[in-house]
């Protein structure tokens, strides 16, 4: 294997090709010593693995070439579950001794059913209440309890990977900050990462800054909401109505900065496209202090009310030993106690010259999942008023000169959910040739089923709610 670090391109000729049995024996060996799939797609007859080692803080690439079948990793390694039936539906290359190999996106394969006496079957969706992204659910019970949840995704499918290929153009920065609209930092930033770094471009100290407010004003405002939305799910009002103006607060900071409540325009390859004087800087650390303050006056009634604590200790709890072994990131890994985040363990940008604590806790519940988000809030709004508050000099954006060509280069950053990796392939004339974009919902959705296993049906839309995942982000 080739090892890299966040943003480094390589030749595609560094990273020698391994026969497939050897490719699948020496991922697997990789992942039980540690290491992480982050990211598993084909590309011109090869089969790619990029593999994180979050303690090393170190990138394993490794290839095989491939033509119609290869070993299935799955039945080493749990994590390969999702990636390779997403193979599979793509390219038609089939994953030999997959356990369970059907798509992850176009819905027409049968589903899992459990046969006994007082089993029943109760199907969700995809048609939500209210205003949801569509995604269906269907759960095998007996009685209340939940032996096993299927989740079928795919109604938001827009071939955006093939959109992608032959970039960068006009349009790519645009479609990268739609891939999940909640995400548009993340997304904007990782693409932002790997086109610079192809690029050879310079980004300055101001520009870093300005991204780390961005990407940390994005997990400020979904945090607020899922608390919010938590607090609802339950049927506490306070906190719910609080929590729902609060997270706009922390959008319309955003909209501030840039003109979009969402970010979109603001982080560009070579820099952003909106600065932040001084007047305005000012503006937003006294917003930025009384929504902080507001949702410690909200956020901190949950803990105390017991008929809330009664719901959340113990729904959906997902031990640390799963979580590792489904690939899980973000606040959902961490809930269980995995010290997991692409700020500390891979930074860059900002991150590689202000640190922020990692946030864990150790129940794995819907109420270690919410801990973790109020412990991230806290920690993301200090870190934004220091940016604001010492903002270094330096010019808005460098010139992107054209990419290198016939390299690969794996770009890492924490959104809000969790990693997110984009893998650019360029070729012989520095345009992209794969384009592969993880979103951190595609590590995680199994996660939400294994977590309702032995659960009440009635806890789902709290326990789905405590992951708050992306349908658009995982179709693409």
């Amino acid at each position: 294997m080739t090892t890299v670090h966040n943003a480094e391109p390589v030749a595609l000729d560094m990273v020698a090709p391994l026969e497939p049995a050897r490719f699948r024996d020496e991922v697997a060996a990789a992942v039980r010593g540690g290491a992480r799939l982050s990211a598993w797609f084909h590309h011109q007859g090869r089969l790619w693995a990029a593999l994180a080692r979050d303690e090393a803080g170190e990138i394993q690439l490794a290839c095989a070439p491939v033509q119609g079948s290869y070993p299935a990793l799955t039945p080493r390694c749990a994590q390969a579950h999702w990636f390779e039936r997403e193979l599979f539906e793509d390219s038609g290359i089939r994953p030999e001794g997959h356990p369970g190999l059907k798509p992850i996106r176009s819905g027409t394969a049968d589903f899992f059913r459990v046969e006994g006496e007082e089993i029943h079957e109760v199907a969700v969706g995809p048609v939500h209440a209210g205003v949801i992204e569509p995604g269906h659910f269907r759960f095998q019970c007996h009685g209340e309890d939940v032996l096993h949840l299927e989740i079928s995704l795919g109604y938001q499918h827009r071939g955006v990977e093939a959109m992608l290929a032959g970039g960068p153009d006009r349009r790519t920065i645009h479609v990268v900050e739609t891939l999940a609209g909640d995400t548009s930092a993340g997304h904007g930033a990782a693409y932002c990462q790997a086109v610079e770094a192809l690029s050879g471009a310079r980004v300055s100290a101001r520009a870093m800054a300005l991204r780390g407010v961005a990407l940390e004003l994005e997990r400020l405002a979904n945090h607020a909401g899922d608390l919010g939305a938590l607090a609802n799910d339950v049927g506490y009002l306070p906190t719910a109505s609080f929590c729902g103006r609060i997270r706009g607060d922390f959008l319309n900071m955003t909209a501030l900065l840039c003109g979009s409540r969402f970010g979109r325009g603001l982080l560009r390859p070579g820099g952003v496209g909106f600065d932040a004087e001084a007047g305005l800087r000012r503006e937003l650390l006294r917003r930025l202090d009384e929504a902080l303050r507001d949702a410690a006056g909200a956020v901190e009634l949950l803990w105390k009310s017991e008929s809330v604590m009664a719901r959340f200790e113990g729904a959906g709890t997902l031990a640390a030993e799963s979580c590792l072994e489904l690939g899980l990131v973000g606040p959902a890994a961490r809930a269980a106690g995995l010290d997991r985040d692409v700020r500390h363990d891979f930074p860059h940008g900002v991150y590689a010259f202000a640190q922020i604590p990692v946030s864990t806790a150790r129940t794995g519940d819907v109420f270690a999942r919410a801990y973790v988000r109020w412990l991230e809030l806290q920690r993301s709004a200090a870190f934004v008023r220091d940016l604001l508050e010492h903002l270094p000099q330096g010019r808005l954006r460098a010139e992107t000169g054209p990419l290198a060509a016939e390299r690969i280069c794996v770009s890492l950053v924490e959104g809000w959910r969790g990693e997110i990796c984009h893998v650019a392939v360029t070729d012989g004339q520095g345009r992209f040739s794969r384009y592969k974009v993880v979103d951190p919902s595609f590590h995680n959705w199994f996660g939400l089923a294994a977590a309702m296993r032995g659960q009440p049906i009635s806890d789902f839309p709290l326990c789905n709610k405590s992951f708050n995942l992306s349908y658009c982000g995982h179709d693409l």
